[in-house]
Order: structure tokens, then sequence, then C-alpha cells
């Protein structure tokens, strides 16, 4: 197996560890839990940037790096739901882009395409990764802290914003590729 592609899928497999950890509670499992997700998260920049390199770039690549990210990120944003962190209706409309992103790439492959993440993609994952780190990192400092307003009210800032960055990136995917829903 390539690197890349080895990496693509190790995400998946530190997305259940993070649950594990994450649900564990306590300072020493948090830390753990945010530890995983920013690993899982670096995997993400040098997956591609490997198959790149390396010349390596494969229609697996292209089709399971976002399935990994989504695995990843609606772990963390489902996570948050039940720590009640986030509003159930944020991370239903996380999923519901992600879900009408999956039948567009499902749509394109049954007409013989392979659609690559587009760079709208690529900042709203980064910006849902960055969320995730975030609340991560409140967690942990109420650990060993009383809460704090500012941090618990930028919680749902935070998630509103990615929530915000996550339609738009799908409404612009749905736009570019149109094309696909037209009857031949």
């Amino acid at each position: 197996m390539k690197l890349s592609n080895g990496l693509t899928l190790s995400r998946i497999l530190l997305a259940f560890l993070f649950m594990i950890f994450l649900f564990k509670g306590g300072l020493l499992y948090r830390s753990l839990a945010l530890l995983t997700f920013l690993i899982a998260s670096v995997t993400d920049f040098y997956d591609g940037k490997i198959a790149r390199h390396k010349r390596e770039v494969s229609d697996f690549g292209k089709l399971m790096d976002p399935i990994a990210d989504k695995i990843l990120i609606l772990s963390a944003f489902l996570a948050f739901v039940q720590l009640q962190l986030v509003p159930a209706w944020m991370v239903i409309l996380i999923l519901t882009r992600e879900l009408m992103v999956t039948g567009v790439r499902l749509l394109a492959l049954s007409k013989g395409v392979v659609l690559e993440a587009a760079r709208g993609g690529k900042h709203k994952t980064a910006t849902q990764m960055v969320a995730v780190l975030w609340i991560l990192g409140i967690l942990l400092f109420r650990e060993k802290t009383p809460s704090i307003p500012f941090f618990d009210d930028s919680i749902f800032f935070v998630a509103f914003f990615t929530v915000w960055v996550t339609l738009s990136s799908g409404l612009l995917y749905l736009f570019r590729n149109r094309s696909l829903f037209h009857a031949k």
C-alpha cells in the first residue's frame, strides 16, 4: 500500500481512537483526544502532499481522502452534540452538506468521472479541524479551571462560523458541478 493511502486510512482509525479518549473524560484522556485529533489532522495535510510529490495520486486517494475527512470531522461534531457543546441542528447541517457532496461525487463516478476535492472543500475541512481543536482546547481548559463565559460562548460562535463555511463550500461545489445533473 502506498504511504499516502495508508495515511488516509489511518485517519479513519484515528477517528475511532479519538472518540474513545474523548469519552473517557479527565485531563489525561482529553489531552490524548486532542493529540489524536491533531495527528489525524496532520495526516490530511501530508497524504495529498506525499501522493503529489511521489506522483502516486490515485483514484482511491481522490475518493477516500474526503471520506476519511468526513469520518474524522463528523465523529468530533457528533461527540460534541452528545457532550452538549454544540447544538444538533448545526451537525445536521454539516452532515447534510457532506451527504450532498458525496452524492455528487457518486453521481460523477457513475458517469466515469472522479471528482477531486475542490479548494473550497479544503478550506472547509481546515476550518472544521481548527474548530474541533478549539473546542477540544476549551474542554481541556475546563478540566483544570472553572468555566469562563467567553470561552463557553466562543464554542457556539466557532461552530456557527464552521457551519457557514461548510454550507458555503457545499453550495459552491454543487454549482461548479451542476453539469452532472443535466440528462444526456
